[in-house]
């Protein structure tokens, strides 16, 4: 957000700045073409006669006038000419009674009388007495003699008035651009930091949610399994038990071997149900610790499972990471039984110099994992886990190749 932000700001400044900058040189330009609308009405075309229309030496009483009344610093050279493109008049001598064509912009004067700015092409013929005063601005209006007769009258400034007044008006724009990013970004700060507040605490909420509903699922899980070890499973032993006395104990052959069938069901019965109870909670995790938990997870998988257990990498766990690492290997195990089709799979805990490193790892079919079915929620169990835990959670396959899980816990 802050970064949006400060792109927008700075994005919004450059582009006032061109637009204020460009607006200045607009309105210096506009003011200098104001100037010399001022000047042509109440200074040149009122001291006009019809002579000077046609005649250099009739139109050479202006110089005077032009010298003391027009001439400046900042205009520093004028011209008047003729439709045809004579120059009757100018104050740089040199230039009286020449002819040079008419540029598109002074026509266009002349026939749609009006003022017109451009910027001087010093390469011209008709300005190369210009040359030495810089980059110039040339101004041209139409005038008339008492009969009605045109002439072009034209005012050089230099270019340097322009850009100076073009500056001033652009700083005063700038300053008004700055003020108003100033004031966004002062009403914009509390705002997103409400919102980034209202962010975080939504998420500190979603994430107690998540591990009220872990817990509780733990809970739950804990109380069916004992009531499961307590009640059925214990009934289970008995009733096996008995079953196998009474067997033991008949003197017909075919009553006995009946008994023996259904003691042995009811044993495999009981496998069934242990392992059951050791999805739904391990009683080993807690009560003889991480490596015989891990190893009870192999119990009734049709996979054959190789374990590596660094008995230091194990001591050096605590609660949370010991939960992780169990949550890891069953969801990894159970995975390769139910999904994979790997005949084998291997659990690894060994410490390196980080802390310690757990790696589950089969040779089933693998997966795409950027195209992962939805609804694993055990999976997402893991990461969470792992992000309690402050470990590093890792997944290496591809279909036909396998799958390897990593988690790096840092002890």
């Amino acid at each position: 957000m802050a970064a949006a932000t400060l792109v927008v700001l700075v994005g919004v400044g450059l582009v006032g700045a061109l637009i204020s900058r460009r607006s200045a040189e607009n309105e210096s330009v506009h003011q200098a073409a104001e100037l010399t609308n001022v000047l042509a009405d109440s200074v040149v075309q009122p001291a006009l006669t019809d002579a000077m229309a046609t005649s250099t030496s009739a139109a050479a009483a202006l110089d005077g006038l032009v010298r003391r009344r027009v001439l400046s610093a900042d205009l520093l050279r004028v011209k008047i000419w003729s439709p045809a493109g004579r120059i009757l008049y100018s104050d740089e001598p040199r230039l009286v009674g020449r002819t040079f064509d008419l540029d598109a912009g002074a026509r266009r004067s002349l026939s749609d009388p009006q003022v017109r700015a451009d910027v001087t092409d010093l390469d011209e013929p008709e300005n190369r007495f210009e040359r030495g005063h810089g980059r110039l601005l040339e101004v041209h209006r139409p005038v008339w003699t008492p009969s009605g007769r045109p002439v072009l009258f034209e005012a050089y400034y230099r270019y340097a008035r322009v850009s100076d007044r073009a500056a001033q008006l652009w700083r005063g724009f700038a300053g008004i651009t700055v003020s108003s990013i100033v004031a966004v970004v002062v009403l914009l700060v509390p705002l997103a930091w409400t919102l980034v507040a209202r962010t975080r605490r939504a998420q500190r909420q979603r994430e107690d949610s998540l591990r009220r509903a872990v817990d509780a699922s733990v809970d739950e899980r804990r109380r069916i399994a004992a009531g499961l070890h307590d009640g059925v499973v214990q009934d289970l032993v008995a009733a096996s038990l008995t079953v196998s006395g009474t067997a033991a104990a008949s003197r017909e052959p075919a009553d006995a071997a009946r008994l023996h069938d259904a003691a042995a069901a009811v044993r495999s019965s009981i496998a069934g149900m242990r392992s059951l109870l050791v999805e739904l909670y391990p009683p080993n995790l807690h009560d003889a610790g991480l490596e015989r938990a891990l190893r009870d997870l192999a119990v009734g998988l049709p996979v054959d499972v190789e374990f590596d257990l660094d008995p230091a990498a194990v001591a050096a766990l605590d609660a949370r990471s010991v939960q992780a690492a169990f949550r890891l290997a069953q969801e990894a195990l159970r995975n390769a039984a139910a999904h994979s089709g790997a005949p084998a799979a291997r659990v690894s805990l060994r410490r390196d110099r980080s802390g310690v490193v757990l790696t589950v790892t089969d040779d089933g079919v693998g997966f795409d994992p950027s195209n992962r079915p939805d609804g694993h929620f055990g999976l997402s169990l893991v990461a969470d886990a792992a992000r309690d835990a402050d470990a590093v959670l890792s997944l290496s396959t591809a279909p036909g190749r396998g799958t390897a899980w990593r988690m790096e816990i840092t002890t």
